[in-house]
């Protein structure tokens, strides 16, 4: 049954709940010791083969973070060998990686030759070309980490593509690609929003989120 946003401070959180919540963050960022902490400390069901898939997902992940691109496509492909095969934006951006590890390491012929093959045949698609126009301008300059594209070049931007390749992965496995805490945080700002606009129209005072969370 739906509720009445104004009325959700009225509803009374389950503790289990609560655990669930936090257990569907910890395994989706693969935090694995703190996992079976957690599962320990909480006598909570730990799903099947759970550390098992962190493991793979969390090398994954950090190879993508730490610059070796092309090893976290080589383990995708191992677990999900299909993945980037039908997600061509999540593999240009992998490929993308490895380019920009190679200028930034000053291997700008190596850079050019591994961009005529692997990126050049994604310029057939238009949604590429301003993309590859980005990444091929970084060889213009000698420091590239000050041209305009410095942020192709930042932890962010590697964190982002792990992010999305975490995500896919999850989905792939019929996982949830996000965690309940990411829904419950979009709820709360939806919830938010109306109680804001319902007060506007009453005349109350504005909302205040850190009162909601408190109360």
């Amino acid at each position: 049954m739906d509720v009445d946003p104004s009325n959700y401070n009225q509803i009374a959180i389950n503790e289990n709940d609560t655990h669930s919540v936090v257990l569907s963050y910890l395994v989706h960022n693969c935090y694995i010791e703190t996992v079976e902490s957690f599962v320990a400390s909480t006598g909570m069901k730990q799903p099947a083969d759970c550390i098992d898939d962190m493991e793979k997902r969390k090398r994954i992940y950090h190879c993508a973070v730490e610059g070796n691109a092309l090893k976290a496509i080589e383990l995708t492909e191992q677990l999900v060998n299909d993945l980037l095969e039908k997600n061509k934006d999540l593999h240009f951006d992998l490929l993308s990686l490895h380019f920009v590890e190679l200028v930034c390491s000053r291997k700008c012929t190596e850079a050019l030759e591994f961009a005529q093959t692997n990126l050049t045949p994604f310029g057939k698609v238009e949604k590429y070309v301003e993309k590859l126009e980005d990444f091929m301008a970084l060889l213009a300059y000698e420091e590239p980490e000050k041209s305009p594209m410095f942020h192709l070049l930042s932890k962010d931007y590697r964190q982002q593509v792990a992010d999305s390749l975490n995500r896919a992965i999850l989905a792939h496995s019929n996982l949830p690609s996000y965690t309940a805490m990411e829904r419950l945080i979009q709820q709360t700002t939806a919830v938010r929003q109306f109680v804001s606009e319902d007060n506007a129209k009453n005349g109350s005072q504005p909302f205040s989120l850190k009162d909601f969370l408190s109360s």
